[in-house]
């Protein structure tokens, strides 16, 4: 049984085989994966560094997805006009040269520089997730879309993974070696992700990759208005549900070291005493000081989590609808954002840290449900729910503000009301029952 459907998943019309351009757009995955997971540690960074407030700090993801809202449309005009091919290397250029201007960034030692650097980032990240997205799910039959996703996603899942845990590592522990190394510890990283990203555009460059035209199952004719798209009202409410979810996961990640920090006691020593049953590994990423033992949390628990809700989506929804699942999990972390709120120490850190479980299916299932059935509308409609990630901009700011005049936990009120919204959405909001158990084509930010 296996072995019919593992060469269905990649098969091409003409009787051959995707495999190779989908591992080649997989690598994509995991290089954006890390570049966010690295993100999330630069929040306390800044704070401890530059003495920016919380809310001041909240610029660096108000930086990163005003990008993504500049760049959206422009690239899903640009891959309408050119192909999914020359978009995704129009990306990685981009992300290749926000990456090295850490290097500047760094000698100048200001807040201003880091957040033009990552402005263009997120640019190159805009365009990147515009082409990869849709293209992954349309190298093979439509049926398979949703479990080649999930594929895929282990990979971006390793690089959320690997982002605070190295980056965790690499900063926290210059902080704790003395401020003269606190801005040379970001070079590093970010030199390699340049390097590392430019050989994977030359790679594309160099590659012949398959043309592939969207199916259009609605009969919708082409060349039509990008205006077309608001006679979908389940379109228009996924970029709604788009936009908050990545609001709310975008503030949970930003301060996930701050609440950890701040709300619970022993925690560089609770984690360094787990590490000791670890060997190697254990001794190599021992925390240094609080910040590095939160990033360990985040990396691992909650990243992990994040890794394991993905590898299982595919899984569970052979059983229960994406809709279903979506709605069910949006449930899950508005009542763990609850218990977070409550502060009740280990068990409000591990109620954060699951919440990354349930989030894990959140874009890619909005994201299907939004581009059902649009046809040659799907790379325009692709590029307003990567657009709607800019929601990511407004909600640590927002966060910042609140924690710093009440507290860090009543913040968590606004990562709770995103969750509440998209529970209404998946269960009476896009216009289809919460029974519908039609197959989506899954994508994953």
């Amino acid at each position: 049984m296996k072995k019919e459907e593992s060469p269905s998943l990649f098969s091409s019309p003409d009787g051959g085989s995707y495999i190779r351009p989908f591992a080649m757009v997989t690598s994509l995955f995991l290089l954006w994966g890390f570049a966010h997971g690295l993100l999330d540690v630069l929040d306390k960074h800044f704070q401890n560094t530059l003495h920016v407030t919380k809310a001041q700090s909240g610029m660096v993801q108000f930086s990163l997805y005003i990008g993504y809202l500049a760049m959206a449309s422009p690239a899903g005009t640009f891959m309408k006009k050119y192909g999914y091919k020359k978009g995704i290397i129009l990306g990685l250029s981009l992300f290749a040269v926000g990456a090295f201007l850490f290097y500047p960034a760094a000698r100048l030692a200001a807040f201003i520089p880091f957040l033009l650097s990552l402005f263009i980032i997120a640019c190159g990240l805009s365009t990147l997730e515009t082409a990869a997205n849709p293209y992954t799910t349309v190298l093979g039959p439509p049926a398979g879309g949703a479990r080649r996703i999930n594929i895929a996603q282990s990979f971006n899942g390793l690089g959320w993974i690997l982002g605070p845990l190295i980056g965790g590592w690499l900063i926290f522990g210059a902080d704790a070696a003395g401020s003269g190394h606190t801005f040379d510890s970001l070079v590093l990283p970010y030199m390699w992700i340049g390097v590392i990203v430019l050989g994977v555009a030359g790679v594309f460059a160099l590659t012949k990759l398959p043309v592939i035209k969207e199916e259009n199952s609605e009969g919708i004719p082409e060349n039509v208005s990008a205006k077309e798209l608001l006679k979908h009202p389940a379109f228009i409410l996924a970029v709604v549900a788009q936009f908050l979810y990545v609001a709310a996961q975008t503030g949970v990640n930003s301060f996930f070291i701050n609440y950890v920090t701040e709300t619970t006691t022993g925690v560089q020593a609770t984690i360094s005493g787990m590490m000791t049953h670890l060997g190697a590994f254990g001794r190599v990423f021992t925390p240094k000081n609080p910040e590095q033992a939160a990033s360990l949390i985040l990396a691992l628990g909650g990243m992990g989590s994040f890794w394991i809700g993905r590898l299982s989506g595919a899984w569970f929804m052979k059983f229960i609808a994406p809709k279903k699942l979506l709605a069910i999990y949006a449930l899950c972390n508005t009542i763990l954002m609850a218990i977070v709120i409550m502060e009740l120490g280990w068990i409000s850190v591990v109620a954060l840290f699951s919440t990354y479980f349930f989030m894990s299916v959140m874009f890619p299932t909005i994201f299907a449900l939004g581009l059902r059935g649009l046809g040659p509308l799907t790379k325009r409609a692709a590029s307003f729910l990567v657009m709607a990630v800019a929601g990511g901009a407004f909600c640590p700011p927002l966060m910042g503000a609140i924690a710093d005049h009440s507290g860090m936990s009543i913040a968590f009120i606004v990562p709770l009301c995103c969750f509440a919204f998209i529970t209404w959405y998946a269960a009476k909001g896009s216009g289809r029952t919460i029974e519908d158990s039609e197959p989506v084509v899954m994508h994953y930010h």
